[in-house]
C-alpha cells in the first residue's frame, strides 16, 4: 500500500466513527492532532476510535481532537478534507422539540463540562496566533544552528552569508505575520492588521523620538505587534459602525491605519519594549539566580500547565525570547516534563506485566515520547491510571532541576524555535558555552528526567489496590491477539462472561 493510500484508509476510518460527514463542521490540524468540529457529539464512537491502530488518544476542547502525531496528522488530514467534501449531502431531518431541547441540553452540559472560563478563552486565541508560526520558526532555527555549525567549524564560507539570510529573514518580519494573524483571530482584515504591526520593523521609525528616547526597528517586538493589531481590530470594528457604507472602502483602512499606527509609534512601541525587556531579564536572573528550584517547579508543573491549557500564555513569552535572544532559555527546561512523562511509562510498562493493553499502547506510544510528543503517554497512560501521572510531573521536576542547575553554573541551554522537545529539540539547541556543552547538559536532564521519572513511578506509582484493578490480563485468548495484528477477523468461539466495568483508578 502506497503512503497515499495509506494516509487515505485512515481518514477513511475516522469518518464514519466520528459521526461520518455531516456530523463535521469544521476541520483543521495543529502539530499532532486532527481538529474536528462536530454537530452531534454523541454521534462519536469514542472507545472504537481510540482502538484505531493510528490512534493515538482523543482530547476534547473547543474542537474534537485526535491525536495522529506529528507528521502524520498533516498528511492525514488533507484526506480526510476530501472525504468530506466527496460525501454526499444527506436529506435534512426535521427534528422535533424532543430532539432540539435534547440536543441543546447536551451543548448546555458539554460545554458546562469544558469549564471555559475568558481567561482560557483568551489564552487560546493568543496561541492561535502564533501556533501557525511554529513551522517557519522550526524551519529557520535548524537552519541558523546549521549555519553557526558551519561558521565554527570555517566550512563553505561562500554559503553561510546565504544561508544567514535564510535563516534571518523570517524573524526580521516576524512582527508582520503576527500581526496579520492577530487581526484574523479577533475578526478584523488580516492584512490591515499586518500593515500597522509591520511599522515596528519599519527602519524609518528610528528618526522618531517618544517619551524622550529615539525609536530603534523592532522595539517591542512580537508583543508590540500583537497589541497593534489588536488595537485595529476595534478601530476597524468602530469605523465600520458609523462611516456610511459608501465610504467605507476608503475612509476605514485609512482611519485604522493612521489612528492605530500613531498609537503604535507614540506608544505601544515604547511600553512593548519596556515589557520586552523585562520578561528577557527576568528569565535571565531566575535562571542565574534560582535555576535548579526554578527549573524544578518549571519542568514539575508543566504537565499539569498543558492539561488546564495555561501553558499557551508561554508561547508569546517564547517567541520575544527567541526575538531578543536568539533563543528560549525556558523551552528546554520545560520540555523535561516529557522526560518524566517518558520515564513513568517505562516504570508502568514493568508494573503491570499482564496488562497487555497498557503495554502495547506504551510500546507504541513511547517513540513519539522520545520525540517530545507526550498527548499519546498522557492520555492513554499516566492520566488514567491517576497516580503515575503525578510521579511523571516528578521526574520533569528533577530533570528541569538539572538544566536549571547548570544555568545557575554558568551554562545556558536554549532553543532556537518552539515546538519540539524532547530528542526533536537537539538540532535546535543553544548557547552561551559552545554547542557540545549546551548538548551535553540538554542531553544530561533528559536522562535524569528519565530516570527520576522511572524511579518515582516504580516505587510510588502504585498502590495495592491499583496494581489489583490494572494488573490483570487484558486479552481474551491468543487467536484474538494474532489476528487483530493481522487485521482479520477471530475464529468463533465461546463468548467470555461479562464481568463488572472497570473502576476510575484514583490517587
Amino acid at each position: 500500500m502506497s503512503t497515499d493510500d495509506k494516509n487515505r484508509a485512515v481518514a477513511a476510518a475516522i469518518l464514519p466513527l466520528v459521526g461520518g460527514a455531516g456530523n463535521i463542521t469544521s476541520v483543521a490540524h495543529c502539530m499532532t492532532r486532527l481538529r474536528l468540529g462536530l454537530r452531534d457529539r454523541s454521534l462519536v464512537r469514542d472507545e472504537e476510535l481510540k482502538a484505531l491502530p493510528a490512534v493515538m488518544g482523543v482530547v476534547e476542547d473547543d474542537t474534537y481532537q485526535i491525536v495522529l502525531g506529528p507528521g502524520t496528522v498533516a498528511r492525514v488530514t488533507p484526506e480526510f478534507e476530501a472525504l468530506v467534501a466527496e460525501a454526499p449531502a444527506a436529506p435534512a431531518a426535521t427534528p422535533s422539540a424532543d430532539d432540539l431541547a435534547a440536543q441543546g441540553a447536551a451543548i448546555r452540559a458539554a460545554r458546562k463540562a469544558r469549564n471555559q472560563t475568558p481567561f482560557k478563552l483568551f489564552l487560546r486565541r493568543i496561541a492561535n496566533v502564533f501556533v501557525p508560526l511554529i513551522p517557519a520558526l522550526i524551519g529557520c532555527g535548524i537552519i541558523a544552528g546549521l549555519n553557526g555549525l558551519l561558521i565554527n567549524l570555517g566550512w563553505l564560507p561562500a554559503v553561510t552569508p546565504a544561508l544567514a539570510a535564510i535563516a534571518s529573514g523570517f524573524m526580521a518580519l516576524i512582527a508582520v505575520f503576527v500581526g496579520f494573524n492577530t487581526a484574523k483571530e479577533f475578526g478584523g482584515t488580516p492584512i490591515l492588521g499586518g500593515a500597522v504591526a509591520a511599522i515596528v520593523v519599519f527602519p524609518g521609525v528610528a528618526k522618531v523620538d517618544a517619551f524622550g528616547q529615539t525609536l530603534s526597528p523592532g522595539q517591542g517586538g512580537v508583543l508590540g505587534a500583537l497589541g497593534a493589531a489588536v488595537l485595529a481590530v476595534y478601530v476597524e470594528k468602530w469605523c465600520r459602525w458609523w462611516v456610511p457604507e459608501s465610504l467605507d472602502v476608503l475612509v476605514t483602512p485609512t482611519l485604522t491605519v493612521l489612528v492605530s499606527g500613531l498609537v503604535t509609534i507614540f506608544g505601544l512601541m515604547f511600553v512593548a519594549g519596556e515589557v520586552s525587556n523585562a520578561i528577557g531579564e527576568f528569565a535571565d536572573w531566575l535562571l542565574v539566580h534560582a535555576g535548579a528550584g526554578a527549573g524544578f517547579v518549571l519542568g514539575g508543573l508543566f504537565l499539569p500547565l498543558v492539561m488546564l491549557g495555561l501553558h499557551q500564555a508561554l508561547i508569546p513569552i517564547h517567541t520575544t525570547l527567541i526575538e531578543q535572544q536568539g533563543h528560549t532559555v525556558l523551552l528546554p527546561v520545560l520540555a523535561m516534563a516529557g522526560a518524566g512523562q517518558v520515564g513513568a511509562a517505562m516504570a508502568v510498562y514493568l508494573r503491570l506485566p499482564r496488562n497487555g493493553s497498557i503495554r502495547r499502547t506504551i510500546k507504541s506510544a513511547l517513540p513519539a515520547g522520545f520525540l517530545g510528543v507526550g498527548e499519546p503517554l498522557i492520555y492513554g497512560v499516566s492520566l488514567p491510571l491517576g497516580r503515575p501521572f503525578v510521579t511523571a510531573c516528578v521526574g520533569g521536576a528533577f530533570g528541569g532541576g538539572f538544566v536549571g542547575l547548570f544555568s545557575m553554573l554558568g551554562t545556558k541551554v536554549g532553543s532556537t524555535a518552539i515546538g519540539p522537545s524532547g530528542w526533536a529539540l537537539f538540532p535546535l539547541l543553544d548557547g552561551d558555552k559552545g554547542l557540545g556543552r549546551t548538548i551535553a547538559v540538554y542531553a544530561g536532564g533528559l536522562l535524569t528526567g528519565y530516570l527520576a521519572g522511572f524511579v518515582a513511578t516504580y516505587f510510588w506509582g502504585f498502590g495495592a489496590r491499583l496494581l489489583e484493578e490494572f494488573d490483570v490480563d487484558t486479552d481474551t485468548g491468543p487467536e484474538t491477539v494474532v489476528a487483530a495484528s493481522a487485521g482479520t477477523t477471530p475464529p468463533p468461539g465461546p463468548a467470555p462472561e461479562p464481568g463488572p466495568e472497570p473502576k476510575p483508578a484514583k490517587l
